[in-house]
């Protein structure tokens, strides 16, 4: 019987030996055949088997004994672990809470706040001022040049020269270019409110599927929204101090005329008086 097993590892042996190409596979195969033939097949002494059975019993036992102890010790930290992240740290029911109330809030409060930003203001009866005001509030940032155009329509063109003096040519020129930056500035600051608008939206979206833990994040992400909010604002409130400061001026140059209206008509009048 032992002689038809070494007969038949044997012919397994050859026909793997032909069959490998590669010489650390043949190295391999090799090796485990010897392992094979050393442990398996040769006869073992009854002293030599009971020597290996007591090692293997002893590896047993220290797997049963100190690292199973500690196996169980590791275990039972980590499930303390994860009992005061989940009932302390962070309780599962308040963060479902968390999760509806937000949910909740969306439904309420977002239809009626997006219908609040989308009312529909347009209010000019005219071709000319329809066209201006459909450009004004389209929230658009590449039709500048229609915006002009519309713009000049309703209020009119610059006087040429032979038709009114530098000087009411020069605010009328300042004016209308004021009034183009800031209507400019409205269109862009339009569609920046827009991106916020989605930016809030998504940090709302985010905080009602948010994991435990992330809320800094959320935080750090909505504090960068509302600090570009505020910059926007900033920009806004820059135009409307452009406009007003440009208004003062005007009433002063309006002021400096009637100055310089007065002194002339004093000279005209005292060249009267004197030819009589």
């Amino acid at each position: 019987m032992q002689g038809l097993l070494y007969m038949t590892f044997f012919a397994a042996f050859t026909w793997f030996v032909v069959k490998v190409q590669n010489h650390r596979r043949l190295m391999a195969v090799t090796l485990a055949g010897v392992m094979v033939v050393t442990l398996v097949g040769a006869p073992q002494p009854a002293q030599a088997q009971l020597g290996i059975l007591q090692a293997i019993q002893a590896v047993l036992n220290v797997i049963n004994g100190v690292i199973q102890t500690a196996l169980t010790s590791i275990n039972t930290v980590r499930t303390a672990v994860n009992n005061l992240q989940q009932l302390v740290a962070w309780p599962q029911q308040l963060i479902n809470q968390a999760r509806t109330q937000v949910t909740q809030m969306i439904g309420q409060y977002r239809n009626l706040m997006t219908n609040i930003f989308h009312i529909n203001l347009n209010s000019a009866t005219l071709p000319h001022p329809q066209a201006l005001e459909a450009v004004i509030r389209d929230h658009q940032v590449n039709n500048f040049q229609g915006l002009t155009a519309t713009f000049a329509n309703v209020y009119g063109a610059v006087p040429v020269a032979t038709a009114a003096n530098p000087g009411d040519r020069a605010m009328s020129d300042m004016d209308d270019a004021l009034a183009l930056d800031n209507l400019k500035t409205l269109k862009a600051g339009d569609q920046a409110t827009d991106i916020e608008l989605q930016s809030a939206d998504a940090i709302e979206n985010s905080a009602s599927q948010a994991a435990p833990g992330s809320a800094p994040f959320l935080t750090a992400t909505a504090i960068t929204s509302a600090i570009h909010a505020q910059a926007l604002t900033q920009k806004l409130l820059a135009a409307e101090l452009r406009q007003e400061a440009a208004r003062i001026a005007h009433r002063n140059t309006l002021r400096k005329e009637n100055a310089t209206n007065t002194t002339q008509l004093r000279g005209v009048l005292v060249n009267l008086l004197q030819h009589q």
